[in-house]
């Protein structure tokens, strides 16, 4: 990386904006994933030129502690030299072969290893693939078409997914996109989060018409939202009486929230697992995987058929590999990423008492959420009643000194293994002073 010391390096002020509108002539909205463009908070993007650590340094030399963690990817912290020094020996040998290699075996025999539900894997190039290709796969497996999952949840971008809740409880699937057939959307039905009744409606209303309920354990893509007690229990149970498949989507929490992802923590067995994001150590991968009688069903040894040209590409096998190493051998990871939770939980939960702000602060693991509301979040509509002019003000004072959250309240916060107490500490500190402010939003 480049120089990463100096905190006050004088910025250059039309860098990033000047960026940002070069980038739009040739990209969408100036970026490759809508998120990273602010529109959930307001400004002008940080555009990043290097990290390290728990630190990120944008083009105009501004050096931000960073909660992002490239969306849950980076569990060690940006550049950890065993990964950096996997990758170098990898680029070495190759880039890509189209060929089988020992290394895809290595990470197949960890993932087995680590995760409960996972006995055989495939690998792919993305959470989005390897979200499809279980719903394609459980869908053969029960000769069924449709598909419950729960509002404000993402499983990637594709076509089933990008549905929202039509009227009445149970409800059909409405394309939340254009370009999404009305037919496939009617095949995915929405649920509430944290709301087994919803589902058993679902359920009721399509008897024997339903493959596969997909859920994130631990919500993130609502901010970070735990299961209350006996949900995902009951998920299973519900599964398992009316003959459909339970899928953890696990790309967010798999080696994030535990060593063997939320199944592990909640002691719950899925049928089907995705995964993504940790076990590429930071280059794109995804897979899923789960009873070998179903995934003996994936071709070339069943019917059921996916491909990809860079499936198991070897640089991210040789990340993913580094990454999960380090977090077998070394119980360190997950009591520190734990014990920064506790600092957090701690400081917000006495922050708000003290300031008589109504917040809420919600962790599982490495990830948590601060949410501006004094009713409980457990699902879409409780989130949604958060204040966002209050995260966003809070969001931007943060940035203002030099800490960089995920741009958008309805997306979980990500700490690392290179991130310190005295981090954690520095964040409650600039918060408290934020929250303060006597232009800190009323509501």
């Amino acid at each position: 990386m480049t120089n990463m010391e100096p905190e006050t390096m004088a910025p250059g002020p039309v860098a990033g904006r000047a960026l940002l509108e070069r980038a739009r002539r040739v990209i969408p909205g100036g970026v490759n994933s809508p998120v990273r463009a602010f529109k959930g908070v307001g400004g002008t993007p940080r555009f990043i030129r290097g990290a390290e650590g728990a630190f990120l340094e944008d083009v105009e030399g501004r050096r931000l502690l960073d909660y992002i963690g490239s969306w849950g990817v980076m569990v060690l912290g940006h550049g950890h030299p065993a990964v950096r020094q996997a990758l170098a020996d990898a680029v070495g040998r190759g880039t890509s072969y189209g060929a089988p290699t020992e290394g895809e075996i290595v990470l197949a025999e960890a993932i087995a290893r680590l995760v409960p539900a996972v006995e055989v894997v495939r690998m792919v190039n993305s959470g989005t693939e390897a979200t499809m290709s279980a719903i394609r796969l459980a869908r053969a497996a029960t000769g069924r078409s449709r598909v419950v999952k729960f509002r404000g949840g993402y499983h990637g971008h594709a076509d089933p997914f990008l549905v929202e809740a039509g009227s009445g409880a149970a409800t059909l699937g409405v394309p939340s996109s254009p370009g999404v057939p009305p037919g496939t959307a009617a095949d995915s039905l929405v649920a509430e989060y944290n709301d087994l009744a919803s589902v058993a409606t679902l359920f009721d209303a399509h008897p024997g018409e339903i493959a596969a309920v997909i859920v994130e354990p631990v919500c993130g893509n609502m901010g970070c939202v735990p299961p209350v007690d006996g949900f995902l229990t009951g998920l299973q149970r519900l599964c398992r009486e009316r003959g459909a498949l339970l899928v953890f989507d696990e790309v967010m929490t798999g080696f994030r929230v535990s060593r063997g992802g939320a199944q592990e923590r909640y002691g719950i067995t899925p049928d089907l697992t995705t995964l993504g994001k940790v076990i590429g150590g930071g280059l794109p991968v995804g897979a899923y995987g789960g009873r070998a009688d179903l995934m003996r069903m994936v071709a070339p040894e069943g019917p059921v058929y996916q491909a990809g040209t860079l499936s198991g590409n070897p640089l991210a096998v040789a990340a993913g590999l580094a990454t999960l190493r380090v977090l077998e051998e070394d119980p360190a990871v997950y009591e520190h990423l734990e014990a920064l939770g506790r600092l957090f939980d701690e400081g917000f939960g006495e922050m708000g008492r003290r300031l008589g702000i109504p917040m809420r602060w919600y962790r599982v693991g490495g990830m948590g959420s601060l949410f501006f509301t004094e009713a409980a979040v457990r699902d879409w509509p409780s989130v949604a009643a958060s204040s966002r002019a209050r995260f966003n003000f809070l969001f931007h004072g943060l940035l203002e000194d030099g800490i960089h959250l995920p741009p958008s309240p309805f997306e979980a916060w990500f700490w690392s293994y290179a991130h310190t107490p005295a981090d954690v500490e520095r964040t409650l500190r600039s918060a408290e002073a934020i929250l303060t402010r006597k232009d800190f939003p009323d509501a």
